[in-house]
């Protein structure tokens, strides 16, 4: 006969959520940490919350909750501007990612709310995959569709040839706005 899994309380609970995230380094989803620890997503989604007011630095992605260690290699980073349709975003998240760029968030400027930010954090064709089919199976829409078009990227690599051969490429398609 299958042992039933021990529910794991409170504290405890969110150390080992700590641990998985720490040693993993990959984003792991509310689902699995729920089946981990035997408790509802909607825990794990709180006890995040948590770990996060005590200044832990966990950001949610389309890919699931992702531990940003400071263990990584100095990264460059550069906000970029671009316009494209909805269409276009696989293929300028494609040409991001090919030259070895992770694209950290999405911005746009909403006339009421103001500047609203959501995290992708897309590195790989795989993610960026994941992330566009997690958009389509949810018939979410783009953010750059509120500012027709018009977005920031937040991108960063492990050097600045790779964030400008990136820029050279998105200028070739018509993607990038110069400032």
């Amino acid at each position: 006969m299958k042992e039933q899994q021990k529910k794991v309380l409170g504290e405890e609970r969110r150390l080992l959520i700590l641990s998985w995230l720490k040693e993993q380094g990959i984003p792991l989803t509310g689902s699995e940490l729920s089946k981990r620890t035997n408790v509802s997503r909607q825990v794990i989604v709180q006890d995040i919350s948590l770990l996060k007011a005590r200044n832990e630095p966990i950001v949610a992605t389309s890919q699931g909750y992702l531990y940003l260690s400071t263990k990584e290699p100095q990264q460059q980073q550069r906000i970029i501007a671009c316009h494209h349709g909805p269409d276009e975003t696989e293929l300028e998240l494609m040409m991001l990612v090919d030259h070895g760029v992770r694209v950290k968030d999405v911005i746009v400027e909403h006339p009421v709310y103001g500047e609203i930010t959501a995290s992708i954090m897309v590195s790989t064709r795989k993610e960026v995959e994941h992330f566009l089919a997690n958009v389509k199976h949810t018939n979410a829409t783009y953010l750059s569709q509120l500012t027709e078009g018009t977005h920031l990227h937040t991108i960063e690599a492990d050097s600045t040839f790779k964030l400008d051969a990136a820029c050279h490429a998105l200028k070739k398609a018509g993607f990038l706005i110069e400032i």
